[in-house]
Order: C-alpha cells, then sequence, then structure tokens
C-alpha cells in the first residue's frame, strides 16, 4: 500500500486519474473512502490525490496531541514523495481548515482552493449549539453503526435524510468498511480543531478561494464562512439552500460541478 513517512507518521494515500493534480482534503475521523462520490467524477479532468489524515484510516493513529499544521505538513511531505509542485485543494469542515494552514504555510503550492463548510477558527467562529456537540462527542458504548446512525441528523438535513435513503445506506456502508478510528485519535484530532485560530491571518492567503457552505450546517454554522469570505480578499461565496454539513453528500453534483469550474479558471 501506498505511504508516505512525515517524521514519525505515516500517511497513507490514494492517486487516480490523470491532469492537473487536485488534492481532497476530509473532515474529522475521515479519510480516502469519503470522497466516493468525487474521485469518480474529477479523476476524468484531475490527477486526484487523497489521504488518510493522521489519526484516521491507514495512517498512524499517534496519540497526540495534534495541531492543524501537523496536518498541512503531511500534505507537503506527500507532495514532495509525489514530486508535485503544486496542487488544488478541495477540503471540508477540518480538511478546509487544514487547506488554510498550508495556503499560509506554502503560498506557492496552491494555485486554487475550495473550502466546503469550514471555519477560521478562533475568537471568531461560530460554535455549534451545545446540544448539537455533545450529542457528536457522546460515543460511549454505542458500536460504530449505531454511532454513525446516531450523527446522521447532525451531518445531514432532515429532507435529504428523509428523501435519499439509498444514498444515505450508501454512505454508511462506506464508512462502516472504513478502518475504525481510536478515541485517542478522535480526541486529537478534535482537539486541534478547537484550537485552530487563522482568523488574525486570513488576509495573508494569496491563493485563489471558494467557499461553500449549506444554510443549515449545524456543526459549524454558515456565519462561519460568511466570515472566510468577507476576510479572504478575493473569495467567491457559494450557499447551498436548506443544506446541512456534509455536503460532499448532500450536495455532491453541485459541489462537483462549481469546484472543476472554478479550477479549470484558475
Amino acid at each position: 500500500m501506498p505511504y508516505v513517512e512525515n517524521k514519525e507518521v505515516r500517511i497513507y494515500y490514494e492517486t487516480r486519474g490523470s491532469g492537473p493534480p487536485l488534492l481532497l482534503i476530509s473532515g474529522l475521523s475521515g479519510g480516502c473512502w469519503s470522497w466516493f462520490g468525487q474521485i469518480p467524477y474529477f479523476e476524468k479532468d484531475f490527477r486526484v490525490i487523497t489521504l488518510d489524515n493522521r489519526g484516521a484510516g491507514r495512517s498512524s493513529m499517534a496519540p497526540g496531541p495534534y495541531v492543524m499544521q501537523d496536518f498541512a505538513e503531511d500534505i507537503l511531505a506527500l507532495l514532495d514523495h509525489l514530486r508535485i509542485r503544486s496542487a488544488f485543494l478541495l477540503g471540508i469542515s477540518m480538511g478546509g481548515m487544514i487547506a488554510q494552514e498550508l495556503a499560509l504555510l506554502a503560498p506557492h503550492r496552491v494555485p486554487a482552493m475550495v473550502l466546503a463548510c469550514t471555519h477560521c477558527g478562533g475568537k471568531v467562529k461560530r460554535l455549534p449549539k451545545p446540544e448539537v456537540l455533545e450529542a457528536l462527542i457522546h460515543n460511549e458504548g454505542l458500536s460504530r453503526e449505531k454511532i454513525l446512525r446516531k450523527n446522521l441528523p447532525l451531518f445531514f438535513s432532515g429532507t435529504f435524510l428523509e428523501k435519499n435513503p439509498t444514498e444515505i445506506d450508501r454512505y454508511c456502508e462506506v464508512h462502516l468498511r472504513a478502518p475504525s478510528q481510536k478515541h485517542w485519535a478522535f480526541e486529537a484530532q478534535l482537539r486541534a480543531i478547537a484550537n485552530h485560530d487563522v482568523h488574525h491571518r486570513l488576509e495573508e492567503i494569496k491563493s485563489p478561494a471558494m467557499i461553500v457552505t449549506g444554510t443549515h450546517d449545524l456543526l459549524v454554522p454558515p456565519e462561519n464562512s460568511h466570515h472566510l469570505h468577507e476576510h479572504i480578499k478575493g473569495s467567491k461565496l457559494v450557499e447551498c439552500p436548506g443544506a446541512g454539513h456534509a455536503l460532499h453528500v448532500e450536495c455532491r453534483d453541485e459541489l462537483n460541478e462549481i469546484a472543476s469550474r472554478f479550477f479549470r479558471d484558475h
């Protein structure tokens, strides 16, 4: 299996297709499998690169602590390993935070990026309601499938859940096939999200950016995307009416199309 090492951490990755490099960066607990709705679409025009973030999937599950720059440096090590000078970025949730860090750490390597349902951290971030956060992290005594099913209303709008049972079953099937995450690695990723803070540096981001949010996102309220749009110069804002947090599933076709157009424009 393909791995790249960054200091003491081994990162699992996959590549598909050919063309301009496009790196898909998943969120909390996610990995290569998260992008089952994107890879078949993008691999026709791009060299698609996915990875299991440190602490998830087949990558190292060191106990932490992690900071967002660690994830960004893992990606730089991967790009160096693949001899890729620069790559488009599509990051969702925590993946969007990693993309922000990467654009600040190595701006010349990020020709354009899409930041979906994410925030810049710090004192300006809009938190989910306490009951939403508690529901997300309260997993004691539950099986993987029960945790996944419990969290569906946190990730998807009620309308999507009601009208798309087949898509939801596929989402669950894909995630249940993925390697399980150790509790300490989940907590280390969660702390990295809590400590993420680039709000005072947003104006330093020079990479063209498109910000995408669902208007019914319970986990990362859309006000966070509005703030990113207001402070990243020249950025575009796209809102998906009625959509929840898992935009890559709930708004798969729209997200794929607008991201592809945006990357082609740059």
